[in-house]
C-alpha cells in the first residue's frame, strides 16, 4: 500500500475509525458517528465474547473478563488461567493487520475472595509506504501499531457482588514524519481506568438451580490521546457496558445461557457546521457559531465529555438512543467441554452501520480450552465480514494437576 506524504491525514483517519468503515447511511448528511482515538480498543480480542455478537459483561468469567467486566474474576472457578488471542482484521481488504492480545489472571489468598489481572493488546495496521511529493524515488516504510497494556483487581463483597478496577496505559504510533522540517514524530499515549461490578444469584425454577447474572463495566476513563505533538487531541472510546445473563440446564450436562449487553460511548458528539446553518442565518454567522462550538469541543476535559455525551447529540433524545449499540447471544454446554455459540451485533446505520452475526465453537480439556469464531456482515460489502478469531486459553488448576502427578 504506497501513499504519498500529502495524503497523510487519510492514514490518520483510517487509524481513528477503521472499525466503522460500512458508511453507507440512508442518507449522507444523517450520518454522525461518534469520533474518537485508539478505536483497536473497541474490538473484541476473544472468540468466546465475539462470537456471541460481542458480548461479555455477565457471562461466567474467563481468561479475558479483563476487556469485558474485570470484577467477573472475583467468581473465576479456577485458580488461575492464562489465554492468548489472535485476530486477523479486516482480511477482506489487507493481509497485514491484526489484533494480538495476551490477558490472565490469578486469585489470591485463601478465602477465594480477590482476584489480580492483566493484558496486554498489540494492534498492528500493517506496512505502509509513503513518498515525499515530487520525489518518487525517496520512500518510507511504516509500521504503524496501537498497544495497551494494563492491570486490574477485583473482590467480592458479598457472596453475590463483586467489583473491580483496571488500570491502563494507551500507545498509539501512526508512523507519521515530516521530512521537510526534519521532524521524526513520536507516538501519541495515554492513561485510563476501568471500573466494573458483576452480581449473581442462583434462582431455583422448578426442579432446576438456574443462574442469573448482571454486569456493568465503565472502560477507558482517562486522559485525551494527543497527536502531533499535542495539536490534534482525541478522546478515548469511553464506554458504558451494561449486560445480563440468564444460564438454565436442559439437561444433565447440557446448558444454555442467553445473554444481552447493551453499550454507549461516553464521547461527546464532534460538531458539524450543517447542524449551525439554520434558517435566516448567514454563512458567516453560522461558520463562527461553529467555530466556536469545535473550539469547545477540541477543549472539553474527558470528564466533562462523559457527562455531555448524554446529553449533545444534534438530533437529540432519539439520536442519543440510537448511540447505543446492542449484542444479543447464546451458549450451549455441554459438560463444560464442548461449546456451540451464537450472535448479533447492531449499531444504527446513522452511528456506523456495524450489523453482523457472529458463530463459534469450543473445546476444553484439564489444561487447555481453544474457541474459535466467525463473523458474517449482514451487509456484502462490509470489510468486517469473515473475521475469524482464535483463542488458546491454559488453565492453572490443570496445569497444577499434571504436575502434581509427576
Amino acid at each position: 500500500m504506497t501513499i504519498s506524504r500529502i495524503f497523510r491525514p487519510a492514514l490518520l483517519l483510517f487509524a481513528l475509525a477503521f472499525t466503522s468503515m460500512d458508511l453507507l447511511a440512508d442518507s449522507k448528511d444523517d450520518f454522525n458517528p461518534v469520533q474518537t482515538g485508539t478505536n483497536s480498543l473497541n474490538i473484541a480480542p476473544d472468540a468466546r465474547g465475539a462470537s456471541m455478537g460481542d458480548l461479555g459483561a455477565a457471562t461466567d468469567p474467563d481468561a479475558n473478563s479483563q476487556y469485558w467486566n474485570s470484577s467477573k474474576y472475583a467468581f473465576a472457578y479456577s485458580q488461575g488461567a492464562v489465554s492468548l488471542n489472535y485476530t486477523p482484521w479486516l482480511r477482506k481488504l489487507v493481509n497485514d493487520i491484526f489484533l494480538a492480545d495476551l490477558a490472565g489472571y490469578w486469585k489470591l489468598g485463601s478465602g477465594d475472595n480477590q482476584a489480580v489481572s492483566a493484558s496486554l493488546r498489540y494492534f498492528s495496521l500493517g506496512e505502509v509506504t509513503t513518498n515525499s511529493p515530487g520525489d518518487t524515488q525517496v520512500a518510507q516504510t511504516l509500521n504503524p501499531y496501537e498497544m495497551s497494556f494494563d492491570v486490574g483487581y477485583s473482590r467480592k463483597l458479598s457472596e453475590k457482588f463483586s467489583m473491580g478496577v483496571v488500570f491502563r496505559y494507551i500507545y498509539s504510533d501512526l508512523g507519521f514524519s515530516d521530512s521537510y522540517a526534519g521532524d521524526q514524530s513520536a507516538g501519541a499515549s495515554a492513561f485510563a481506568a476501568d471500573i466494573s461490578g458483576y452480581y449473581t444469584t442462583y434462582p431455583i425454577i422448578g426442579r432446576n438451580e438456574c443462574q442469573w447474572s448482571w454486569g456493568w463495566n465503565i472502560s477507558n476513563i482517562g486522559t485525551k490521546i494527543s497527536y502531533n505533538h499535542g495539536d490534534n487531541p482525541a478522546f478515548l472510546p469511553t464506554n458504558l457496558r451494561l449486560g445480563t445473563t440468564f444460564m438454565f440446564p436442559l439437561a444433565d450436562y447440557h446448558n444454555l445461557a442467553l445473554s444481552v449487553d447493551a453499550n454507549k460511548l461516553l464521547v461527546p458528539t464532534r460538531p458539524r457546521l450543517k447542524d449551525f446553518q439554520e434558517d435566516g442565518k448567514t454563512d458567516l454567522d453560522a461558520q463562527r457559531d461553529y467555530n466556536e462550538a469545535l473550539e469547545n469541543w477540541e477543549n472539553m476535559s474527558p470528564i466533562t465529555g462523559i457527562f455531555k455525551s448524554f446529553t449533545d447529540a444534534p438530533g437529540g433524545f432519539s439520536e442519543e438512543l440510537k448511540e447505543i449499540t446492542w449484542s444479543l447471544g447464546a451458549e450451549y454446554s455441554y459438560n463444560q467441554q464442548f461449546f456451540l455459540r451464537a450472535g448479533y451485533f447492531y449499531e444504527n446505520a446513522m452511528k456506523g452501520n456495524r450489523q453482523y452475526f457472529g458463530v463459534g465453537a469450543g473445546f476444553a480439556l484439564n489444561v487447555l480450552r481453544l474457541d474459535a469464531s466467525y463473523m458474517l456482515a449482514t451487509a456484502q460489502t462490509s470489510p468486517l465480514d469473515q473475521t475469524l478469531r482464535f483463542t488458546l486459553t491454559f488453565d492453572m488448576d490443570g496445569l497444577k494437576e499434571i504436575f502434581g502427578r509427576r
